[in-house]
């Protein structure tokens, strides 16, 4: 049977958070949902979909995921890329919520089936100083988490990326005409960061997995440094320890320290990743599953990585949608090199727009047994809920320019 796509709608919303929802509907009447949210770009991507993307896409064969994946990427001059590859993301997600839905079958089995009974998850724990820090951990632990992210406040800063004096949740984006400056010193960062890791890991024990990330602001040698001070505290994870755009400049942190590296959730594609895979210089790859082109893509990267024994754990923040989060969560389910998935929740207002089968026990998420994807959009929530302009903030060191790394 050949089922043709008849409607390609692409729906901005901000039910807390702005999220890009594309819509595609076949001529037999299943819908398909795909996320196509990049953080702070989300009118870029909309556009792309809606100007560049839909049109074509009307009357091409459902059922032909594959093609229709090189069609886009190849199609396109410009390739590559986090808008190019979050809009291709998008139409990849609708397009296997069509074929599950088709076949009445959640889309972990269509992917092979189950290779585990529920995905590992990790969450965050945010505070300015120590007490605040153990405090929400402790929060975290109690509501069944196994794996904590610990992020804190800097002496002398006001402000760390995401961690703010007073405040209790953890939030980078803000809402505004341009990016928030905030302030960066290296040099008490890493000086009191070795400190308060020690400090959690002494407070909980051995047995919770504790990560911290880095937001990609240090050098090598700095992150080398880091890394070997850290060894002590058995951290399940260092994230995004330095930008990986020069991956050969990993070595050197490689060589230093055996602390578990995690990066990659700014990579779009098998190309981004190949040399830190190959040459094995991390240890969990962290590409978002609609940032690189979604399911038929990062199952790619994924089967690169299983060959050099690392590990799948992708970026899934709330600054992307329910639906991405239940991609993940298909492709965790049915992929051997899966190791942990990311889960922050949502603001209270996404539930009114975003209704996903997934469920949460015991540090543990399992995608749901409802066909597709398992996550439907009511469009009347979403057109409640105007999108606001929001941006990441950039941070400036101590003498006033831009960091640069």
């Amino acid at each position: 049977m050949t089922r043709k796509i008849v409607d390609a709608r692409v729906i901005v919303t901000s039910p807390g958070r702005n999220y890009v929802t594309l819509k595609m509907t076949t001529d037999d009447g299943l819908i398909g949902w795909g996320d196509a949210t990049v953080n702070g770009r989300e009118l870029a991507v909309a556009s792309y979909l809606r100007d560049h993307l839909a049109p074509f896409l009307i009357g091409r064969d459902a059922e032909r995921i594959e093609d229709t994946w090189q069609y886009l990427y190849r199609g396109a001059y410009w390739r590559r890329g986090p808008v190019t590859m979050a809009a291709i993301g998008a139409v990849d997600l609708a397009l296997w919520d069509i074929k599950g839905k088709a076949a009445d079958m959640p889309v972990y089995q269509l992917l092979g089936g189950a290779a585990r009974d529920r995905v590992l998850t990790y969450t965050h724990a945010t505070g300015w100083d120590l007490p605040e820090l153990l405090e929400s951990v402790n929060k975290r632990r109690d509501e069944g988490f196994r794996a904590v992210r610990v992020q804190f406040g800097v002496p002398g800063l006001d402000k760390v990326y995401g961690v703010t004096r007073g405040s209790a949740s953890y939030e980078p984006a803000g809402r505004g005409v341009g990016p928030v400056e905030e302030q960066w010193d290296t040099a008490a960062y890493l000086r009191h960061a070795p400190d308060m890791l020690a400090a959690v890991r002494e407070a909980v024990g051995p047995e919770l997995h504790l990560l911290h990330d880095v937001h990609h602001r240090l050098n090598p040698t700095e992150a080398a440094r880091l890394g070997k001070a850290l060894e002590a505290v058995n951290l399940f994870w260092l994230e995004d320890v330095m930008p990986a755009e020069n991956q050969q400049l990993l070595r050197t942190v490689r060589a230093h320290t055996t602390v578990p590296l995690a990066i990659g959730e700014v990579f779009n594609t098998v190309w981004d990743c190949q040399q830190l895979i190959t040459e094995r210089l991390i240890d969990y790859i962290r590409t978002a599953i609609v940032h690189a082109g979604g399911i038929s893509h990062v199952r790619k990267i994924f089967a690169l990585a299983e060959i050099f024994q690392v590990m799948g754990a992708p970026h899934g923040p709330s600054d992307v949608s329910p639906i991405n989060l239940s991609a993940s969560l298909h492709l965790g389910l049915a992929t051997t090199n899966f190791a942990i998935q990311e889960f922050m929740g949502y603001p209270e207002q996404v539930s009114e727009v975003f209704r996903p089968s997934y469920t949460y026990d015991d540090g543990y998420l399992h995608p749901g047994d409802a066909p597709g994807l398992g996550v439907e959009v009511d469009e009347a929530a979403a057109e409640r809920f105007p999108y606001e302009r929001a941006y990441l903030p950039v941070a400036r060191n101590l003498d006033g320019s831009v960091k640069d790394w």
